[in-house]
């Protein structure tokens, strides 16, 4: 199964695992993407909210996220049961190709790219319990693999078959269940693939629809 490089896969991010303010609230990145964006769709009517872009090599924007409902700080002891969001992450449907200089070979996105980069969000925003700050470093890293591991075995028996409504299209989505939270990955008939991760909210009740004007959700 073709999966996306890691190489620059994750967010910018602060001491502790949160995104950067710079790296936030910017639809500048956004507006640069040749493909569609993706959120909840109108059934959701709580806060949405800019995340970050990510981007390949050459500088073109492979993927990026939009948050829903509270905007979640590193899971503890004191906010694990109180914050309730849902992150919809876009990803590029791109083939393998050349880099725009010629020296190098950008890897296909996939669904599994998806699922990468939404297992990972999910644990940028986790922190166990009991965890000394000088471990979740180490932590962080063997779920990072852990999740790369899922991610290219959609098949395997870690993940369930989920169908929710993508632009009012019953959708097959690939789903699982962690104690951190919840992960979901699949593709659209606008040929991008959406991945979305959340804790406080359940999967199985959301909506994907495509952002008509981003721009709308900048702050």
């Amino acid at each position: 199964m073709e999966t996306t490089s890691r190489v620059g896969a994750q967010a910018p991010a602060a001491e502790g695992g949160q995104p950067l303010p710079s790296a936030r609230r910017t639809v500048d990145g956004y507006l640069l993407a040749p493909f569609p964006w993706y959120g909840l769709d109108e059934a959701f009517t709580g806060p949405r909210w800019l995340m970050q872009v990510g981007m390949a090599a050459d500088g073109a924007v492979e993927h990026g996220s939009i948050g829903h409902g509270d905007e979640p700080s590193v899971r503890n002891e004191g906010t694990e049961d109180k914050e309730k969001f849902a992150v919809v992450v876009t990803v590029a449907g791109n083939p393998a190709r050349r880099t725009a200089d010629g020296t190098g070979l950008l890897e296909a996105t996939s669904v599994s790219s998806a699922a990468w980069l939404a297992g990972v969000g999910l644990l940028s925003f986790t922190w166990p319990g009991q965890m000394d700050h000088t471990l979740r470093d180490d932590w962080l890293e063997q779920q990072t693999e852990t999740a790369w591991v899922l991610a290219d075995d959609l098949a395997g028996d870690d993940w369930s078959s989920l169908s929710l409504p993508v632009d009012g299209v019953p959708t097959p989505f690939h789903y699982r269940e962690s104690e951190f939270g919840w992960v979901l990955a699949g593709s659209t008939q606008e040929g991008v693939h959406v991945g979305a991760y959340g804790r406080g909210m359940s999967a199985y009740g959301l909506g994907f629809a495509m952002i008509k004007d981003i721009a709308t959700y900048a702050q």
